[in-house]
């Protein structure tokens, strides 16, 4: 097997496993342990932890040891964890679940920091637009289709079925995981700093870095505004859209379908287009769709509401692989898992503040004000790159060290 076919079939594995836990763990807390709302945020909160707290500490060990002994470390966990969780729901054990939601969020963060950091190791540096754009095809195709997979088998048969998918799709992500390459660290074990020197080598770089900073701010910018957007939205459909819940889902789903088509989209358009012109359209396509979300109440609510979450969906995912790449050319292979981790924490960081805001915003000032607060933080992603050398950025560069 070839090594980025195998990387590929693990990506298809690990993020089937990944989406349907997901989708699996409020079904399966609701009908089988009858959870109530306070239960149900102390597992999503399980889930979201694993984000904040191990994406710096597997940065810098994704940077020490073996790419591909953690990979296959991380892929093992969201095994271990889908059968975990499938042995909660028969015991009727809530704790366990919620270490079982846990350790399955580890793997993943485990997975998506050394994918990152492995791709650059198994392709070569023109096929990185393309490679990326196939993971995330990968990533978006298993999101779009966990959830209503998930749904169907709650109802057909047990919710608890959900969780045996996710792990035969982690089996399988394991599997090929197994037919990777040996790729070790670009230093020698004399040359590695303590765990917190390593982790602030990283964030340093990061700063200092102006494309990597700009990609940083940017990234900041819309994660706080597309947060914001998925704390007012079901009130937005609900109430001020007067959707009824088959509408407000299949509004929603125009989210995934713009992920699709924009991964189909960014190699033809990587291959055609400078740098610039995608890091800047992802942004502010971004607008846009909040523009739609803005006169959804005064238009067709429906056509408008699914059009501003294709938008927000088909946009940045191109400018996501676009960043994706470009982040893996200007940086050093010994430095990767740090600065990977630094900005996806700074991500996931800034994720509940987003919500945070958009529901105290709704709640004193409306749910429009709220849109607003999202058009000019998504404006204000925009405006970061427009105030950085990615506005000039005419090519990819050469690879770090090359």
């Amino acid at each position: 097997m070839k090594p980025f076919t195998a990387l590929f079939g693990a990506a298809a594995g690990t993020h089937a496993a990944d989406q349907l836990a997901l989708a699996t763990l409020p079904l399966t807390a609701t009908l089988v342990l009858g959870a109530g709302p306070d239960l149900l945020g102390l597992l999503v909160a399980a889930q979201s932890a694993a984000w904040l707290l191990l994406s710096l500490p597997a940065g810098a060990w994704i940077d020490r040891f073996s790419r591909r002994r953690l990979l296959i470390i991380g892929l093992s966990l969201g095994l271990i964890a889908a059968v975990a969780a499938v042995a909660a729901a028969a015991a009727g054990l809530a704790v366990l679940l919620c270490v079982a939601a846990f350790v399955g969020a580890s793997g993943t963060v485990i997975y998506v920091l050394t994918t990152a950091s492995l791709l650059p190791s198994l392709v070569a540096a023109t096929e990185l637009p393309r490679a990326n754009a196939r993971l995330e095809l990968a990533r978006a195709v298993v999101s779009l289709g966990a959830p209503f997979v998930a749904g169907l088998l709650a109802q057909l048969l047990s919710p608890t079925w959900g969780y045996g998918l996710a792990a035969l799709g982690a089996a399988l992500a394991v599997l090929c995981a197994l037919a990777l390459p040996e790729v070790e660290p670009g230093h020698s074990r004399s040359e590695r700093p303590s765990l917190l020197g390593a982790i602030a080598a990283g964030a340093r770089f990061v700063a200092k870095h102006e494309v990597l900073r700009g990609i940083g701010l940017c990234a900041v910018c819309w994660n706080f505004a597309f947060f914001a957007l998925l704390a007012v939205w079901a009130p937005f459909a609900l109430r001020t859209l007067q959707l009824d819940p088959a509408h407000m889902g299949l509004a929603q789903s125009g989210y995934g379908a713009g992920l699709i088509l924009g991964a189909l989209a960014a190699p033809l358009a990587a291959r055609h287009l400078p740098p610039r012109a995608i890091l800047i359209f992802g942004p502010l396509v971004s607008v846009l769709a909040a523009s739609f979300f803005l006169i959804a109440p005064h238009a067709n609510a429906f056509a408008a509401a699914a059009i501003g979450h294709f938008l927000v969906g088909f946009g940045p995912m191109m400018w996501l692989i676009c960043q994706m790449t470009l982040r893996q050319l200007v940086t050093p292979l010994p430095l990767m898992g740090r600065v990977n981790a630094t900005l996806q924490t700074a991500n996931y960081g800034v994720r509940p503040l987003g919500a945070l805001a958009g529901g105290l915003v709704a709640a004193h000032g409306g749910v429009q004000m709220a849109l607003l607060m999202v058009t000019l933080a998504f404006a204000l992603s925009t405006l970061v790159i427009l105030m950085s050398p990615l506005r000039r950025m005419q090519v990819l560069p050469q690879p770090a060290g090359a």
